[in-house]
Formats: structure tokens, sequence, C-alpha cells
């Protein structure tokens, strides 16, 4: 077989692998790129205290507030999604898998307005039980007197 008619039959062949870049199946658990409605958000942070990457960035000023969000520094863990009482913040469905730092999505701002106004406030610690006084004069107590027993066991 000369090389001119090998190469005819792999041309007359089709394509023998799939097409480049082929789409993952996401799945129904898969966390993507977290995504933030500014309408919905009420400013309360609770999705920056819960980001363990620290990814999420709030400032809060005079009614209003700056979000941003940091895609490369995220572990996509859902941890800020699960903690948003306002449902401002929902997992993406996209693939975001990286083979290189500079192809990281850029960082995402947001800003809006203050719909209700929180403070953080932490609870003093509980008092601890004074110990009780002892009296000087008393000696030492004797919780239980044992006599040992025949064979040394008790």
């Amino acid at each position: 077989m000369n090389i001119l008619t090998m190469m005819w039959k792999n041309l007359r062949r089709g394509y023998q692998t799939l097409l480049f870049p082929a789409r993952p199946k996401v799945t129904a658990r898969f966390r993507g790129l977290v995504q933030f409605d500014p309408e919905l958000c009420t400013g309360c942070a609770i999705c920056r205290f819960r980001c363990t990457s620290r990814a999420i960035e709030f400032k809060a000023g005079k009614g209003e507030f700056i979000w941003s969000y940091n895609p490369g520094q995220c572990t996509f863990c859902g941890r800020c999604v699960e903690g948003c009482i306002d449902h401002a913040l929902k997992e993406g469905r996209t693939e975001h898998a990286l083979s290189q730092q500079e192809a990281c999505p850029p960082v995402y701002f947001a800003q809006g307005a203050l719909k209700k106004s929180y403070t953080v406030a932490r609870r003093p610690p509980a008092p601890k039980p004074a110990a009780p006084a002892v009296a000087p004069s008393a000696g030492p107590t004797v919780l239980a007197a044992t006599t040992p027993q025949e064979g040394g066991a008790q």
C-alpha cells in the first residue's frame, strides 16, 4: 500500500476524536461562580463573614454598599450562598476550571443602596460562677471513708 492510498483512506474516514473543547456535563451538586443580585441584597454582610477564603469583600457607607467578589480566591464551598438570608447570592452553573493564573476571571464589583440598617453586636461573656467561700478554720474534709477488704480489692 503506497502512501497516497493510505492518505486517501484516512481522509475519507472522517473524525476519529471528539471535537475540542468538549463541554463537561454539570452535575446537580456542582458549584460554580457566585452570582450576585444587588437588588435583593440588604447589606447584612453575612456572606463576607461566612467566606473562609476571603474572596468576598463588603464595605458599607452612608446609605450604600460596595460588594466585591474575587473568583481567583474563591474555593467554591458555597457557604456564602447558604448564609445569604436575602437570597441575593446564587451558585452559577458554568465550569470555572483554569489552567493559568492570567486566565482568572476579573474581580466583580456591585454597588447598591442599603435597604435596612444592621448593627453587629456581640454578647458579653457569661459571668463565671463565684467559687464557694471556705471558712479559714475549717480543716480538710473527708469525702468518703472506705476500709480495705480482704484480698486488697476495694
